[in-house]
C-alpha cells in the first residue's frame, strides 16, 4: 500500500484550521444515515475534512438510476451494497478512518447503537423516509446530538440545524399524525420555504409524491456537501455561529439567489399554513 500520514494527508486544511483543530477533528465521529445522493458526498467530503470516525447506514445497492447524482454510483459498482462501496472509497482516501458500518440502515431496534459516541449527525436519508427520519431525529434530541440536515433541491440546497436546546425537528416541521402525502408537504415546504427552484422546473409531471419520486441533480448534492460539512466543523470545533431552526438557508445556484429564511413557528405558523393549504390544492389537482 502507498505510504500514508494522516498530517500530510490533511496538511492543507491547515490554514482555515489549526493543527490543534485538525486533530480534534481526527476523534471525532460523525454519523450519516442514508448514503445516496447527499450522504455519499456527505462522507467524503468528511472525510477530506479530516474526520476519523464515522457511523454509516443504508440497506440499498447501487442501480442505474442513481448515477446522475450518487458519488459511488458506477458501471463497477452496480449491485454492489452502499455501505460497502462508500466504506471503500473513505478508506482509499483515509486508511486509518474508522467506520461503524449498518447495511440494513436504521431502525428502532439499532439507533441506539448507531448513535453511540457520536457527535454530530448529518441526514443523508431519501426524500421519503419519513419515519426513520422522524425516528433518527428524536433519537439525536433524546441523546442531544446536534443534527444537520441539507437538502438539495433543484439545483441548489437548504439547510436547517437542529441543536439540543433550540426548535426540535418535530416542533418545526409537525409530523406527528400526518399521512405520508401530508408528510411529503410539510417536509419540502418547511425546509425550502423559500421555494427558490420552482421557477425552473421544466416537466412538473416528473414530480410523483404520492408515488414518491421526483427529479435530482449532481450539483444540488455537491452544494449539499459542502454546505453540511462547513456546519459541521463549526459544530465541532465551536467556531462561529451556528443557525438553528426555525432559521434557515437556502441558496440556488441556477437563480443566483441565497436566502435567510425564518419560521418561527415551523409548519405551524400562519404564513406556512397558508402555503401548505395551497400546496394541498395543487397536488389534488
Amino acid at each position: 500500500m502507498a505510504r500514508f500520514g494522516y498530517n500530510e494527508a490533511f496538511s492543507r486544511n491547515i490554514g482555515w484550521v489549526t493543527e490543534a483543530e485538525q486533530q480534534t477533528l481526527r476523534n471525532k465521529r460523525v454519523a450519516i444515515a442514508g448514503l445516496g445522493g447527499v450522504g455519499g458526498s456527505h462522507l467524503l467530503t468528511l472525510t477530506r475534512l479530516g474526520i476519523g470516525h464515522f457511523s454509516i447506514a443504508d440497506p440499498d445497492r447501487f442501480d442505474l438510476v442513481n448515477f446522475n447524482r450518487q458519488a459511488g454510483a458506477t458501471v463497477d459498482t452496480l449491485g454492489e451494497r452502499k455501505v460497502d462501496v462508500m466504506s471503500a472509497m473513505a478508506r482509499a482516501i483515509n486508511p486509518e478512518v474508522d467506520i461503524r458500518a449498518l447495511d440494513d440502515g436504521v431502525s428502532a431496534a439499532n439507533l441506539d447503537a448507531f448513535l453511540d459516541h457520536v457527535d454530530v449527525y448529518v441526514d443523508g436519508l431519501d426524500f421519503f423516509a419519513f419515519d426513520a427520519r422522524e425516528r433518527t431525529f428524536a433519537a439525536c434530541r433524546a441523546k442531544r446530538i446536534p443534527a444537520v440536515t441539507v437538502a438539495p433541491i433543484g439545483m441548489g440546497a437548504a439547510l436547517l440545524n437542529f441543536l439540543p436546546h433550540r426548535m426540535s425537528f418535530e416542533q418545526y416541521f409537525r409530523f406527528s399524525g400526518a399521512s405520508d402525502n401530508e408528510k411529503a408537504l410539510r417536509f419540502l415546504l418547511g425546509v425550502s420555504p423559500a421555494m427558490l427552484h420552482r421557477r425552473y422546473l421544466v416537466d412538473p409531471s416528473r414530480v410523483n409524491l404520492k408515488q414518491q419520486y421526483g427529479p435530482s441533480t449532481a450539483m444540488a448534492c455537491e452544494l449539499c456537501a459542502g454546505i453540511a460539512a462547513t456546519q459541521v466543523l463549526k459544530i465541532l470545533l465551536h467556531r462561529g455561529k451556528v443557525i438553528a431552526a426555525p432559521h434557515g438557508l437556502h441558496f440556488d445556484a441556477y437563480t443566483n439567489r441565497f436566502v435567510h429564511t425564518w419560521r418561527p413557528r415551523g409548519n405551524r405558523g400562519l404564513v406556512q399554513r397558508l402555503v401548505l393549504a395551497m400546496a394541498r390544492r395543487q397536488f389534488r389537482r
